[in-house]
């Protein structure tokens, strides 16, 4: 367990500094090639659903099998050794440094008035239609991502890293993987997704909930409302989200920033209404990006202390 908490701190310094270079071959792009040639085989009518669970248990066999081998020849040589090699493949699964520079990309043309590159900025990494947007709703579509993803990106994988070393980080991230691919409520992935879409929910299920306290507890109060009525929305609007893990840290975002989140976002043209989470008793604004960035940030050394103190007791014990 000790060798895991170092191996994430490890990990977590080199990802805030060396992040992940575009041009560096990556486990995720090599997973989504898997994902995507099984599914091109296996996604059938006839037994999409059964399928749907061939594929993620097949994705996550390999997956796992050649991470525990790597991991265990490295702690074979020698324990430094096993340490260091479970801090790159740690680092390579964690999203802080890319989360942030996603919304930077935005922010910058964003405060420069720069609104057409700031709309195509945020396409790359939303969903929603960005043609129309203005300031505050691109600031929405990026507040809502950075929000979302500190689970997703940085303190779930860290979580099952503590438990399972980096073998646990990359069975979540294959698990991750597998749902943002075929995890969609359409008629082409209905059936075929569903064990991936089920399976990342359930993974989530507890970092997501963790990681939104924490925002609430320790993050810098900027609506100004006192600790008890913020604790008090932030559960009352949690569930509101579509995602039975997302809303624990938009409505914590959203209770921090006094800033309302949700509402409609357009799909290829179809309007899509989301249940409004937070008070509103600040309007958008550019600015509230760099604040969503700050808040990943202090929840992720936050959930790091946690994890770590839970570690070191769980070794004592």
């Amino acid at each position: 367990m000790i060798h895991h908490v170092l191996a994430i701190g490890i990990g977590l310094l080199l990802d805030r500094i060396i992040g992940d270079p575009p041009t560096w071959p990556h486990p995720v792009r090599w997973i989504g090639s898997l994902i995507h040639a099984l599914k091109e085989r296996l996604n059938v009518p006839r037994h999409a659903f059964r399928n749907g669970f061939v594929m993620l248990f097949s994705v996550l066999l390999i997956v796992a099998s050649v991470t525990l081998a790597v991991v265990a020849i490295a702690y074979s040589v020698n324990p430094v050794i096993g340490i260091l090699v479970e801090a790159l493949l740690i680092a390579s699964g964690l999203s802080q440094k890319s989360l942030k520079q996603a919304a930077e990309d935005v922010y910058t043309p964003l405060v420069q008035g720069d609104i057409a590159l700031a709309r195509k900025k945020l396409s790359w990494i939303v969903g929603r239609d960005t043609e129309t947007l203005g300031e505050s709703e691109i600031t929405r579509g990026v507040v809502e991502t950075v929000s979302e993803n500190t689970s997703d990106g940085i303190t779930a994988p860290m979580f099952w890293a503590l438990l399972f070393g980096a073998p646990g980080l990359w069975i979540y991230k294959a698990v991750n993987t597998c749902d943002s691919m075929v995890g969609y409520q359409n008629e082409e992935f209905r059936a075929f997704g569903f064990a991936s879409a089920k399976f990342d929910d359930v993974l989530n299920y507890v970092p997501s909930r963790v990681t939104g306290l924490l925002i609430v507890l320790f993050t810098r109060n900027e609506s100004g409302m006192p600790k008890k009525t913020r604790l008090s929305i932030w559960l009352r609007d949690a569930r509101k989200h579509p995602s039975p893990n997302s809303g624990w840290l938009e409505a914590a975002t959203a209770v921090q920033l006094g800033i309302e989140l949700g509402g409609v976002n357009s799909y290829g043209g179809v309007r899509s209404i989301r249940a409004k989470m937070g008070e509103p008793l600040f309007q958008l604004e550019a600015r509230h990006i760099r604040s969503a960035v700050n808040q990943m940030n202090i929840a992720t050394i936050s959930f790091f202390a946690l994890i770590a103190l839970g570690g070191i007791l769980l070794e004592i014990a």
